[in-house]
């Protein structure tokens, strides 16, 4: 595996190109369309931005984040709704959040971490997750560009194929899209999907 991201240091530096000062496009137009309710976890949350649009639309969510000072600045904003922050490491999942959540939204953490951590990014949403619960996210399946390229990253892209082959023995696809809405330069590169726990 690579050498894991130092993750404050790149929020100390001002080296956030993942944050784009708002919520994920493609977040905002399920929003519009689709309701979520009850418990959601949005693992390697930083500034917040997810957090508070699915606050804002009716959900209680937490933010996680490994980056002190990304959780320091993400309970900095406004608060909007049910939203809350902690500090905390994704994979190791504590007691207190294990079968605590109807939702997992996954946006940019599942990119950014090292494909070989994929497996144990799995694990522990089926660890947070409530026997019924699902996961729904943007994956970014192409980053690929001039600066960022396959085996190098992050991010690290993604196909269909892999996809399913690490949540299908735990996951039933529900649903499958391109995002109508997404960060300019990432427009046809991104795929959502609403999995629900086996």
């Amino acid at each position: 595996m690579a050498e894991e991201t130092d993750w404050e240091d790149q929020y100390r530096r001002g080296e956030t190109p993942w944050d784009k000062g708002g919520p994920s496009p493609g977040l905002v137009r399920y929003l519009e369309e689709n309701p979520v309710r009850g418990r959601v976890l949005v693992p390697g949350c930083g500034l917040g931005h997810d957090v508070r649009a699915l606050a804002q639309a009716g959900a209680e969510v937490m933010g996680l984040d490994v980056a002190p000072l990304a959780v320091q600045r993400a309970r900095a904003c406004e608060v909007v709704g049910g939203e809350s922050y902690r500090l905390g490491n994704f994979f190791a999942v504590e007691d207190d959040l294990r079968g605590a959540f109807d939702w997992v939204w996954e946006h940019t953490c599942f990119c950014a971490i090292d494909p070989g951590r994929r497996p144990a990014y799995v694990a522990s949403v089926l660890q947070v997750l409530k026997e019924r619960g699902r996961l729904l996210g943007v994956f970014y399946l192409d980053p690929y560009d001039e600066e960022h390229q396959p085996g190098v990253g992050p991010p690290h892209g993604c196909t269909m194929e892999e996809i399913e082959e690490l949540f299908g023995n735990d996951f039933l696809i529900e649903e499958s899209w391109t995002p109508g809405a997404a960060y300019e330069g990432r427009e046809e590169r991104e795929r959502m999907l609403l999995l629900a726990r086996k």
